[in-house]
């Protein structure tokens, strides 16, 4: 099966030698997204927990967009928290992009992300056939 890279200049460049997301067949694999500003390529904030994870889905939506899809495509999300006790302000921003039913969702915590980052998620889209 071939594979199509996705890029849109809405969401951050890809800092590494990846690419922003990857579909194969009707699946998109979206790399992690930190709170980057697109404009800028710098953190919305140094150390506001909520305004980077609010920036994390609008880069993810971005991303979704150029895929074809929205957020309410998404499966599975992965998300990486420097602090587990942001877990709960987590949750309530992710519950302000996404409707029921949920996405299947793992969360751990790291010890640091790139950039200083608090915050990171990845995602897997599943696009309508």
């Amino acid at each position: 099966m071939s594979k199509t890279i996705i890029h849109t200049d809405q969401a951050p460049a890809a800092i590494g030698a990846y690419s922003q997301a990857v579909r194969s067949g009707n699946t998109v694999y979206l790399s992690g997204q930190i709170p980057l500003d697109p404009a800028t390529m710098q953190l919305v904030s140094d150390s506001d927990f909520a305004a980077q994870t609010h920036q994390v889905f609008k880069n993810l939506r971005a991303v979704c967009q150029a895929a074809g899809g929205s957020l309410d495509d998404i499966v599975k999300i992965n998300a990486y928290l420097t602090d587990l006790s942001h877990f709960a302000t987590f949750n309530e921003i992710m519950a302000q992009y996404f409707a029921q039913p949920y996405p299947a969702r793992a969360a751990v915590g790291v010890a640091s992300l790139p950039k200083g980052a608090l915050v990171e998620a990845e995602a897997v889209l599943v696009l309508p056939k």
